[in-house]
C-alpha cells in the first residue's frame, strides 16, 4: 500500500515544523487517491510504441471510462495509437488532476500495462459503461472502424504533488475504491467555509495542538475526515480532523460534523 498522503499539509511547508495533529489519523492511501483521481477524470494521454518511428513513445490525447475497475477506450482503426497497439500492446495512460495550483503541485497517476480489444462477448457491457461516461460518443460508437479496448493495468505510479509519490502494488490498486465523498467535496467545503467558520475554529482548538485559532478554512474532505488551514500565532498551519468512522456520502459527513462540533464544545466548556 502506498504511503498515505498528508494532503492537508500546505505545499512547500517545512518538514521540520511539528505537526499540530496526529500523523497516524486515517488518511486515504495512495491507491485510494489514485482511484479517486481516475474516477473524476474523462481524458488522459495514452502512450504507445510508434510503428513508424522505431518504437519511440507516442502520446495521444484520449477519452476513457472504466469498466470493472479497468480503463476502457473507444478507438478508431484509423488512429495512430490503434495502429501502434496492433504492433505492441504495451502502453501507459497518464491522468492528471485539474486545479488552479501549479500543475506540478497537483495529483497525477500513470497506469502501465497492456491494451487489447475487448472480447466481442463483453462489448455490450463495456460499451454501456463507456457511453454512460461519454454519451456524445454514441454518435460514432457503431461505426465499423471503431471498437472498444481495455487496459490491463500491471503498474501504477501515483504522484500527489511535491514529495508525495509511490509505486502502488497491483493487488492494492485492484482492492482500492474511489472516495465516495469526492463528488460532494466542493459543496461541503464551500458550505462549511461560508456558514460554519465558528465550527471550524472549534474543531482546531479542541482536536489539535493549535491552541487559539483566529481563522480556519476547510481545504479538503474525504471518507475518513477533513483538512483545515488554521491561522495560529505561528501563522497558517495544516490540521487534519478524523471522523469517528468511515463515511459513504454527504449526509454521513454532515452527521459527523454535527457530532464533532458538539463534542468540541463540550471539551472546551462552551455551550
Amino acid at each position: 500500500m502506498g504511503t498515505p498522503r498528508k494532503h492537508g499539509e500546505p505545499r512547500g511547508s517545512s518538514p521540520r515544523q511539528e505537526l499540530l495533529y496526529d500523523p497516524d489519523l486515517p488518511t486515504p492511501s495512495h491507491a485510494e487517491q489514485a482511484r479517486t483521481l481516475l474516477a473524476g477524470a474523462e481524458r488522459g494521454v495514452l502512450s504507445t510504441h510508434a510503428v513508424d518511428l522505431d518504437g519511440h513513445p507516442y502520446g495521444s490525447l484520449v477519452i476513457f471510462a472504466q469498466h470493472e475497475g479497468a480503463p476502457i477506450f473507444l478507438v478508431s482503426e484509423l488512429a495512430e495509437h490503434t495502429r501502434n497497439l496492433r504492433g505492441s500492446s504495451r502502453c501507459s495512460l497518464l491522468v492528471t488532476e485539474n486545479g488552479d495550483d501549479s500543475p506540478l503541485a497537483l495529483g497525477r497517476v500513470t497506469l502501465v500495462g497492456t491494451c487489447a480489444p475487448v472480447d466481442p462477448a463483453d462489448a455490450a457491457a463495456v460499451g454501456a459503461s463507456f457511453l454512460a461516461r461519454h454519451p456524445a460518443a454514441e454518435y460514432y460508437a457503431d461505426f465499423e472502424d471503431f471498437c472498444y479496448w481495455r487496459l490491463e493495468v500491471t503498474g501504477i505510479r501515483y504522484i500527489g504533488g511535491f514529495g508525495r509519490m509511490s509505486w502502488v502494488e497491483p493487488p492494492t490498486w485492484n482492492a482500492a475504491q474511489a472516495d465516495p465523498v469526492a463528488a460532494h467535496a466542493p459543496g461541503i467545503i464551500a458550505h462549511m467555509n461560508d456558514d460554519h467558520a465558528d465550527a471550524l475554529r472549534l474543531y482546531c482548538e479542541a482536536f489539535s495542538k493549535a491552541g487559539s485559532v483566529s481563522e480556519a478554512t476547510m481545504t479538503g474532505v474525504d471518507r475518513y475526515g477533513f483538512e483545515i488551514s488554521a491561522h495560529t500565532a505561528d501563522g497558517p498551519r495544516p490540521i487534519r480532523i478524523a471522523f469517528d468512522h468511515e463515511v459513504a456520502d454527504a449526509k454521513a459527513v454532515r452527521g459527523q460534523m454535527v457530532t464533532l462540533v458538539k463534542r468540541a464544545r463540550q471539551q472546551l466548556g462552551r455551550s
